[in-house]
């Protein structure tokens, strides 16, 4: 299917459309009410559990107002039945987890165990599974029995990527309002009419949301709505793009949310390698990086949902212009991707080397053949280590 046959067959027949709208509207209406009945409940952020980029509490329980105005209209425009219906019940459960985490606090473990159990609903319930993979020169294979452990894998650590990205004004509504539109125009392109009009209702919802959550923000969407909105995008995904057996599928997906990946994976392994907790927090999120080198919390999230829209153009122009149309290498096409690519990875080399991921002193290292342990130790690392053995 082209490109322009895919934007009419999402946005044909008008559900998807209306979705989006119903989606903002709600969103825009609930969120100003959430900001005034917050305090009531305890749902303000004050800091205390974890690193915090603002000063002054702020309400933190956005994600209710999201997840109303995303599971109302699929309601009506998706007709849930089957699948759909055990997607939005694990929705609707966790978010729940995600608002006694906003109000009263429970441990990453703990929410992370809930997560899972929350993602037994629609795997072995209703029958979404990651059923296999198809790569060039590997073939396709079949997961078998091991699609359902793989599949809850994929939408809890999903779920828990997305919390993990939402410590700053804008980025993960931002970075999710990326990820649900290309989720939309691929799942229309492989004819998953259900999955691109839920995809449009999570786009508009997180949309609407930046109104209130630009920095400076006024309200967060919390726990209750960085769980769902994981949640949601694992189970779409699912549905709308990783059932289809070519190797765009498979991806597509991790080229649209490679950022939250990406900084996920950064931050646990430099955990890992100091000898702390995993599950701990710390301020070695990319945001967070950012901000510690002058960038303000707006040039930040700019600077990083680029990024992912920058990812998401890339998968996109994959599923449209494939350099193997039909198992058949296409020169002009693969000479398309290649350049997109290139600048792709270029720019992501630039973006790690500009958080100090990639230090000046690796390149050295590289240059002239000296071992690491050769090149004097950089502050940060000094500072690193000083905390792990204060922590002993």
């Amino acid at each position: 299917m082209s490109f322009p046959e895919a934007w009419r067959a999402l946005i044909g027949d008008g559900d998807a459309v209306w979705t989006f709208v119903l989606a903002a509207v709600i969103v825009l209406v609930l969120t100003p009410l959430l900001v005034r009945f917050a305090p009531r409940i305890g749902g303000v952020d004050a800091g205390g559990d974890r690193p915090r980029v603002h000063a002054a509490p702020i309400p933190r329980i956005g994600g209710l107002a999201i997840v109303a105005g995303i599971v109302v209209p699929a309601a009506i425009f998706v007709r849930p039945g089957g699948t759909y219906m055990g997607i939005l019940l694990g929705t609707l459960l966790v978010s729940l987890v995600g608002l006694v985490d906003d109000v009263r606090g429970i441990t990453p473990g703990t929410k992370l165990v809930a997560v899972a159990a929350v993602a037994l609903i629609p795997v072995l319930g209703y029958g979404i599974k990651l059923e296999g993979f198809s790569l060039p020169l590997l073939g396709s294979h079949e997961f078998g029995w091991a699609a359902y452990p793989i599949t809850i894998l994929w939408i809890a650590g999903l779920a828990n990527l997305v919390n993990l990205i939402d410590g700053m004004d804008s980025l993960a509504a931002g970075i999710v309002c990326i990820a649900a539109f290309s989720f939309a125009l691929l799942a229309a392109s492989f004819g998953r009419s259900p999955a691109a009009i839920l995809a449009a209702g999570i786009c508009g919802a997180t949309l609407a949301f930046l109104r209130h959550n630009y920095h400076p923000a006024k309200i967060f969407m919390g726990d209750s709505g960085a769980l769902a909105l994981g949640f949601l995008l694992a189970t779409v995904a699912v549905e709308g793009v990783l059932k289809t057996a070519a190797t765009i599928a498979l991806v597509a997906p991790l080229l649209v949310l490679a950022v939250p990946i990406l900084d996920t994976s950064f931050v646990v392994l430099k955990r890992l390698k100091y000898r702390r907790n995993p599950f701990s927090a710390d301020q070695n999120h990319f945001y967070h990086r950012f901000m510690r080198i002058g960038y303000s919390q707006r040039r930040t999230a700019a600077y990083l949902h680029a990024w992912a829209a920058l990812l998401a153009t890339w998968a996109i122009l994959l599923r449209f212009v494939p350099p193997r149309p039909r198992g058949i290498w296409d020169l002009e096409n693969a000479l398309i991707c290649g350049a997109v690519g290139v600048l792709v990875v270029a720019a992501s080399v630039w973006m790690v080397y500009a958080l100090e991921i990639l230090k000046a002193r690796h390149l050295r290292a590289l240059r002239f053949g000296r071992e690491p342990a050769q090149v004097e130790e950089e502050p940060e690392e000094a500072v690193e280590r000083a905390l792990t053995g204060a922590n002993r």
